[in-house]
């Protein structure tokens, strides 16, 4: 089990993943058929190339997606009792095929839960940053985790 229970963090504790992702235009056409988005920005060249940013833009639910899953082998795998919610989210720069991804974390709240004893709430804070260390994805998540045994 790699993540923390929720009684190990500490506000202002940071974590840089260390597993890197290069999305692919795999990632994104399947990504984008699976949810059903017929964006023409995310499946159509001829209609990306036409656009301002002149060639495909990754889907950014698959973008947001992609950060969650890359921080959570250091933060909440097997220590997790359910995601609460996701605040301010921002994707303040595109993704395109073969941008190279990087996660990182923060914790920035802590607070014990008021239903269940044996746990509490843990606000991260992450960003998925590109070869070029341009923020391209942030967000808070509000996550109900686990208290270490006794």
């Amino acid at each position: 089990m790699a993540g923390k229970y929720f009684d190990q963090w500490q506000v202002g504790e940071r974590i840089a993943h260390e597993i890197r992702r290069t999305v692919t235009e795999t990632d994104n056409l399947l990504f984008s058929t699976m949810t059903h988005n017929p964006q023409p920005l995310h499946i159509d060249l001829e209609a990306a190339k036409a656009s301002e940013f002149g060639q495909i833009l990754v889907n950014g639910t698959f973008t947001f997606a992609l950060m969650i899953g890359l921080s959570i082998s250091d933060t909440t795998l097997g220590t997790l009792v359910a995601n609460l919610g996701y605040d301010k989210l921002v994707m303040p720069k595109p993704v395109f095929l073969g941008d190279t991804m990087r996660a990182t974390t923060e914790v920035t709240e802590l607070r014990e839960s008021r239903s269940r004893p044996d746990a509490g709430v843990v606000t991260f804070t992450h960003e998925l940053i590109n070869q070029r260390d341009e923020v391209v994805c942030r967000c808070l998540r509000m996550a109900l985790l686990k208290k270490a045994p006794a």
